[in-house]
């Protein structure tokens, strides 16, 4: 092939699957509302199941569900013959997975779901197939040829499938109220757990933290301030609720104002409702706050307002989580 003939073949390749994700969308209707209402209502989890390609891209998909907040996973139909159908409870609900509907190794599973009244969701590309017949929900894939030139090895099938289970599993994300925090538990590892990293992780707390009453003179708020690190501090009422923060630049605006330290309370020089942090929001939040109002430090406090902790600029650039 020459250079021309590899990019032509590559972009019809690109541009016929392209062509399938859209009657893919046109193909979404009432049907998808019953998976994601069936799904929902499911008290115990989803199991996903298919051969060959499918089941490549079923793993994918009960991957994409279990770290999304839907707990899935996947079984391989042959296995499930061979002792692996206890896997399934009568709780769950299954969604099987064939471009042709008629995959012996799925349908053999069938009787046994039945039998045990567990609700089938099916994937297929064949509306009257054995297994959307047998189904209680039927996903349409709508697909009309296989971007392989000779229309037979799953291209365009298998990509269209790959995007319906993503559709799926964003759509029961957002009625789960599915969260940041959330995604965070269930990736602690590499790059990606380092982004999701929350404040608790990172923020110093006990004795480390800067805390000064409002009637503190400001000669012993400052020794606090210097002794602590931070170049601030918190400052709380009688009860023990953040009140105000003093910082280096309060010290040097209350200078310039020509106030006296000598004769001043903690409360005369500090700044009122201050910027704060929730232990179990994500740093990479509290940093986008540090920046958007150009502030070093963000005193971590409880439901109460009770500063629990302090967390720096620093110590969260250090964590590489940017």
């Amino acid at each position: 092939m020459t250079p021309d003939e590899i990019l032509k073949t590559a972009r019809k390749v690109i541009e016929d699957e392209i062509r399938g994700i859209e009657r893919l969308k046109d193909s979404i209707d009432e049907s998808f509302v019953r998976a994601v209402d069936l799904i929902l209502s499911c008290d115990g989890k989803v199991i996903v199941t298919g051969v060959g390609k499918s089941g490549h891209v079923g793993k994918k998909i009960a991957s994409t569900l279990a770290s999304t907040g839907t707990p899935a996973h996947f079984l391989h139909p042959a296995e499930a013959l061979h002792g692996d159908l206890g896997v399934i409870d009568r709780k769950d609900v299954v969604i099987a997975i064939s471009n042709s509907g008629e995959s012996s190794e799925v349908l053999s599973i069938v009787p046994y779901l039945k039998m045990l009244k567990i609700p089938l969701i099916a994937i297929t590309n064949s509306p009257r197939s054995t297994l959307a017949k047998y189904s209680d929900v039927h996903l349409f894939l709508n697909i009309d040829r296989e971007a392989c030139p000779m229309d037979l090895a799953p291209t365009t099938s298998s990509t269209a499938t790959l995007v319906l289970g993503d559709a799926l599993a964003m759509v029961l994300m957002v009625a789960r109220g599915f969260t940041e925090q959330d995604f965070a538990l269930r990736h602690p590892a590499g790059t990606l757990g380092r982004k999701l990293r929350l404040v608790k992780d990172l923020y110093h707390t006990g004795d480390e933290v800067p805390v000064v009453t409002e009637n503190t003179p400001m000669k012993e708020t400052i020794i606090e301030m210097t002794t602590k690190g931070f170049g601030s501090t918190a400052v709380v009422n009688e009860e023990g609720k953040l009140v105000g923060i003093i910082t280096d630049g309060d010290l040097r605006r209350f200078v310039n104002r020509g106030g006296n330290f000598d004769r001043s309370l903690a409360k005369d020089v500090m700044t009122r409702n201050p910027k704060t942090a929730k232990p179990d929001e994500l740093a990479l939040q509290a940093l986008r706050r540090m920046e958007d109002h150009k502030i070093m430090v963000l005193i971590v406090v409880d439901d109460e307002n009770h500063p629990i902790g302090i967390i720096h600029m620093h110590d969260i650039l250090r964590s590489e989580i940017v």
